[in-house]
């Protein structure tokens, strides 16, 4: 296991104190965070043999990070995924955000991935952060202040909770944004992981990958993941929709979405052995099957193309605020946000 050396992420920039973290379960499962962005740098998960190996795409220095267009590993808001031609109204008002994705806006602008978060307190197996976002921020409406804290299971489970409250009401859609490769980062592509998701459907974009504000079922499609299928096999379907994202960039609507925590999906590597789990509390999963990595310069070196990670972002449906059928994504002051994402891994 070749950690990261946290020399590389120990700076001041502006002010705040940059660095990187070490969490460690009994079994030597381990993490590695940066406290910009509050990123997930590294996560080392064994195979069926008992080797470990890091199992997200990422960097090995903090200069990176600054520059990454990416949102390697990155905790996303206030709004991840897009919303259409960067703007939306909340009780009769009309707000203006970042058009940062041609004329939508896309994960927050310049969003929480690159504010530095404040470590409220720091453990072997657990980090928590808080970061605020001020009224006006890329837009939106109220400040928040956002909790998350990384915790590290003794059953080899990532799981990640976020917490929020407003001063104002607000739109508020926050996940984590890992490029997983059960093979190991920077070694192949995903094309023969197996995926199963927990939908029965999705929803279908239009050519800027906004959502049309359909809800359509997965069956008869390259989309119907409930029974395990190869990712490259489904990437080499000829559909419409594949063409429009270049592959998959979708949301999926996770069953039981409206209860707390729920089963959401599972990959697998049949190389490896590895297997991992997502539970999840939203009532969506965006599938992006690394479409538009290219030429990455990576950990160790290591490029990173097209296909060499995939994202599994359990998130309210995008574009939300346009598509009042789709689940509320609305935050009143006196609410206060939760989200958990569970990312537990096992080798068989």
């Amino acid at each position: 296991m070749r950690l990261i050396d946290a020399k590389r992420f120990e700076r001041n920039i502006d002010g705040y104190e940059v660095r990187l973290y070490t969490l460690r379960n009994e079994h030597g499962f381990t993490a590695q965070i940066t406290n910009f962005g509050a990123r997930l740098v590294s996560l080392f998960a064994p195979d069926r043999e008992g080797n470990f190996d890091d199992v997200v795409l990422g960097y090995d220095h903090l200069d990176a990070y600054l520059n990454d267009s990416y949102r390697m590993g990155a905790t996303i808001g206030r709004y991840a995924n897009r919303i259409a031609n960067a703007r939306f109204s909340l009780y009769g008002m009309e707000y203006r955000l970042t058009a940062n994705d041609g004329p939508h806006h896309l994960h927050g602008g310049q969003g929480l991935q690159s504010k530095f978060w404040f470590v409220n307190e720091f453990t072997d197996n657990e980090i928590e952060m808080h970061c605020s976002s001020f009224d006006k921020d890329d837009g939106y409406p109220g400040r928040i202040s956002v909790t998350m804290i990384y915790r590290l299971r003794e059953d080899n489970a990532l799981h990640i909770l976020f917490t929020a409250v407003t001063d104002k009401p607000t739109i508020l859609n926050l996940t984590n944004h890992s490029y997983f490769n059960l093979a190991g980062a920077g070694k192949g592509n995903i094309l023969k992981h197996r995926l199963q998701l927990n939908a029965h459907y999705f929803t279908p974009v239009d050519e800027t990958l906004i959502p049309t504000g359909e809800v359509i079922s997965v069956d008869q499609t390259p989309f119907d993941f409930r029974k395990p299928a190869s990712i490259g096999e489904r990437l080499s379907a000829q559909h419409e929709q594949l063409r429009k994202a270049g592959g998959f960039d979708h949301n999926f609507v996770v069953v039981n979405g409206q209860r707390r925590v729920k089963f959401v999906g599972t990959v697998e590597d049949p190389e490896t052995g590895r297997k991992m789990e997502v539970f999840g509390s939203q009532p969506g999963v965006q599938f992006y099957s690394g479409n538009h990595l290219k030429s990455v310069s990576g950990k160790s070196g290591r490029i990173y193309n097209r296909h060499d990670g995939f994202c599994l972002e359990t998130q309210h449906f995008p574009d939300s605020p346009h598509h009042p059928h789709f689940p509320l994504s609305v935050l009143m002051p006196d609410q206060v946000y939760r989200h958990e994402i569970i990312y537990k891994f096992s080798a068989e």
